[in-house]
């Protein structure tokens, strides 16, 4: 039995439809006008390096770094204007997009702190 989050939550279908899912509730929700207007109109690349990004954070293939070489996410957001508020609604749209893919509330209840400590150490406002 593995003991990496990527496992206990589903592996690869599940990371993939997590991001799927994060990005189509971004792109549909004007709540969250803010950090979709950092995006490009086409949402597919940035799909799948979020993908790539999330399989090694969560202890799976760390695709990204084999793609890419060690990920400087700090150094990629540093363009946008990130403040509290774009935290917020970027967190809105992955606490939603975790429950809408089933990922258990107990992991939830984990990635939830996790993912809002890399979002705020994004904030740069």
């Amino acid at each position: 039995m593995s003991d990496t989050m990527y496992d206990w939550i589903g592996g690869e279908t599940t990371v993939r439809n997590l991001v799927n899912r994060f990005y189509d509730l971004m792109d549909g929700d004007p709540e969250v006008a803010t950090i979709r207007q950092m995006h490009k109109d086409d949402l597919s690349p940035v799909r799948q390096s979020l993908f790539e990004y999330l399989s090694g954070w969560l202890g799976g293939p760390p695709l990204f770094i084999q793609k890419r070489g060690s990920p400087c996410i700090a150094k990629a957001h540093r363009p946008f204007h990130i403040d509290a508020a774009a935290t917020e609604q970027w967190m809105k749209c992955m606490n939603q997009a975790m429950v809408d893919v089933g990922i258990d509330e107990k992991f939830r209840q984990m990635l939830e702190p996790a993912f809002r400590r890399v979002a705020q150490a994004l904030e740069n406002a």
